[in-house]
């Protein structure tokens, strides 16, 4: 069965823009892309990346101003346990990645600004 897709919208046009800015922006740091977009029941992570011997799961955030609290702040704890479950699932068929360390990293836009919070929350 193949996995689900998700529309392109403006929205999500936009999304993409900014994922793939990040993953330049994380490639010219070192890591490197396992996996763009990897959806599941549980939801998506956005990026799935090697940094050495760890495994990150990079959740992109993105807002034109911080009027409503920013990009960080959009990281709730709601979506913080979908993105625990998801990793939890990828690790599940991944049994490979399941022995190496892993973390979760934001990386945040707001207009022009970027910010990479490495290790942001834990499982």
């Amino acid at each position: 069965m193949a996995p689900p897709t998700k529309k392109t919208t403006p929205r999500r046009a936009t999304g993409n823009r900014f994922e793939a800015q990040a993953r330049e922006f994380l490639e010219s740091r070192g890591l490197w892309l396992v996996r763009a977009n990897f959806l599941c029941r549980h939801g998506e992570i956005d990026l799935v990346m090697r940094d050495g011997e760890t495994v990150v799961f990079v959740e992109v955030r993105y807002r034109r101003d911080g009027a409503f609290g920013g990009p960080l702040a959009s990281v709730t704890m709601a979506k913080r346990r979908k993105l625990i479950s998801a990793a939890h699932l990828w690790m599940a068929w991944h049994p490979h990645d399941a022995r190496r360390p892993s973390r979760f990293d934001v990386l945040a836009f707001e207009g022009d600004d970027m910010e990479w919070v490495r290790g942001a929350f834990e499982a």
